[in-house]
């Protein structure tokens, strides 16, 4: 990692939610922070449910975040490194992002080491225990199938539909993430159970909504990047330590 460059982590912007005016609000808070971070961000780590829906048609992409999309390429273009991961919102990511920004497209999980630190990054959706009905629709949704029928969907129609959809998400309905702040965190059993077979440092992951730092056992910690329509919140590495933060401006 250059000297004195860092590494940033965000996620779940769920841009286009819940309304046009309030996800505008949003992305003009995120263009501030990617604003104040940009003199000193390496690799930028976008870790899923960027925007609350994407599908990319062959020839078509959902409309709007222009201000964003064009600071992305603001970045990139500057030589910082960007990472965008698929979400449970926006998985139908292809190969828009490549050619536009050279970004690396994370599937699944990603393991990466920096200044001898061990990182394990995913976007949370799917694992650990339980939520076993969703395991199944993740699976049909991210197959060739499913997406090859959506494409066949006018972009009216398929967008329409998928907003229908988003607006049933945790986000737009505004639950109370604190109520399930006691129980067990479904991400800490699977980063411990990680552990019993490979050492990790630091666990990240979004999903959750709910900014977290969890003490693991042999000196690894959980974080959870938490969401920007409540906290704003994201993490960074300067090359020693990873430590969870929130943008105030």
């Amino acid at each position: 990692m250059p000297v004195g460059k860092n590494l940033y982590f965000a996620s779940d912007f769920h841009l286009g939610a819940v309304s046009y005016s309030s996800s505008r609000e949003r992305e003009d808070r995120i263009i501030r922070w990617l604003d104040m971070i940009k003199d000193d961000v390496a690799e930028l780590f976008l870790m899923g449910d960027v925007f609350d829906f994407w599908f990319e048609y062959k020839t078509v992409v959902p409309k709007g975040y222009i201000r964003f999309l064009g600071k992305l390429a603001q970045l990139t273009d500057s030589g910082v490194k960007l990472y965008l991961f698929k979400g449970n919102h926006d998985m139908w990511m292809f190969d828009y992002f490549v050619t536009e920004f050279n970004a690396t497209i994370i599937t699944n999980e990603l393991e990466i080491e920096r200044s001898g630190k061990k990182f394990y990054l995913h976007h949370g959706d799917g694992l650990g225990p339980g939520d076993k009905f969703y395991k199944f629709l993740k699976k049909f949704f991210r197959s060739g199938v499913c997406q090859w029928l959506f494409a066949r969907l006018h972009p009216n129609l398929g967008v329409g539909i998928a907003n229908a959809w988003s607006r049933q998400s945790r986000i737009a309905g505004a639950k109370d993430e604190h109520k399930m702040q006691y129980q067990q965190e479904w991400l800490e059993t699977y980063s411990r159970e990680m552990l019993k077979t490979k050492h990790f440092d630091y666990f990240v992951f979004g999903h959750r909504h709910l900014p977290l730092d969890i003490a693991l056992p042999d000196n690894a910690r959980y974080i959870n990047l938490g969401e920007w329509v409540n906290y704003n919140s994201y993490a960074v590495f300067d090359g020693t330590e990873l430590s969870l933060r929130y943008f105030t401006q």
